[in-house]
């Protein structure tokens, strides 16, 4: 997947589950500056972080992962 889509997915499921950067970055036990620059697509995808955040906001990897085919 494309690091902007997957960006837009992150701050997607994040916003949908209520939580702010800084919530979300203290519940995962990472800086702010670490989540915010996932979400703007600059940082390498780090499959371990990805899949915490997957757990933490109650998806499933693939469904954090996944693009629908329109």
């Amino acid at each position: 997947m494309e690091n902007n889509q997957l960006a837009q997915r992150v701050r997607a499921f994040r916003k949908l589950k209520g939580y702010t950067q800084l919530e979300l970055a203290k519940e995962l036990g990472v800086s702010v500056a670490v989540l915010g620059s996932l979400e703007r697509g600059t940082r390498k995808n780090d499959p371990k972080l990805l899949n915490h955040i997957a757990k933490t906001l109650g998806i499933s990897y693939e469904e954090l992962m996944t693009t629908k085919e329109e």
